[in-house]
């Protein structure tokens, strides 16, 4: 069994990772990255790639009495390995690498099977300078990759107006659900 490394956690990286399936702006908190992945689950694990496995939100764990939330945790198939997302909705800052190699230990140590591969780190940042990314991973030796995401750009200011804005076609939703026949719901998920 291979133990993964720099180059294979690069391979499964991508860049940047494309959130276009999220109606979010660039002035979007952690929580509404969080959010709104986990409610278009498929599009971001299409995104993601092939391998990965949801095992969960915020998972949950204990180190010496302390509790600690992971963003988002997989399991990637043919790595044989955890895989740690953490979402950060700012530039990449050297302090966010070492709160994941910590997440990577815990996980190592308190998740990970004996015939699982070391855990995967991946550092989802709104962007990022490859040169202090270089710097805060040089002697970092878990697998940890750091990845920029992009948000659907927002309409051009020639066609605002044009177009209803969210609310208009939530609201127009809810009117034909309301004149739907009875038991029918239309809207959105979530």
């Amino acid at each position: 069994m291979s133990i993964p490394d720099f180059q294979t956690t690069q391979q499964i990286l991508k860049a940047p990772y494309n959130f276009d399936f999220l109606t979010l702006h660039d002035a979007a908190v952690e929580r509404d990255l969080h959010r709104g992945l986990l409610e278009h689950m498929k599009g971001f694990m299409l995104e993601l790639g092939v391998g990965f496995a949801f095992v969960g939100s915020n998972h949950h764990l204990v180190v010496s009495g302390e509790d600690f939330y992971l963003d988002l945790l997989f399991y990637h198939l043919k790595l044989r390995a955890f895989v740690v997302v953490e979402l950060k909705a700012a530039e990449f800052k050297p302090e966010y690498a070492g709160k994941l190699n910590f997440y990577l230990s815990a996980v190592n140590d308190l998740l990970r099977h004996p015939q699982d591969n070391p855990t995967i780190g991946i550092l989802l940042c709104k962007g990022r300078n490859r040169v202090i990314v270089e710097y805060a991973l040089r002697d970092v030796h878990k697998p940890i990759g750091v990845a920029e995401y992009r948000l659907a750009q927002a309409l051009p200011e020639h066609l605002k107006g044009s177009l209803p804005t969210v609310e208009q076609l939530e609201a127009e939703l809810q009117t034909v659900g309301d004149e739907g026949q009875e038991g029918e719901t239309v809207g959105y998920g979530g």
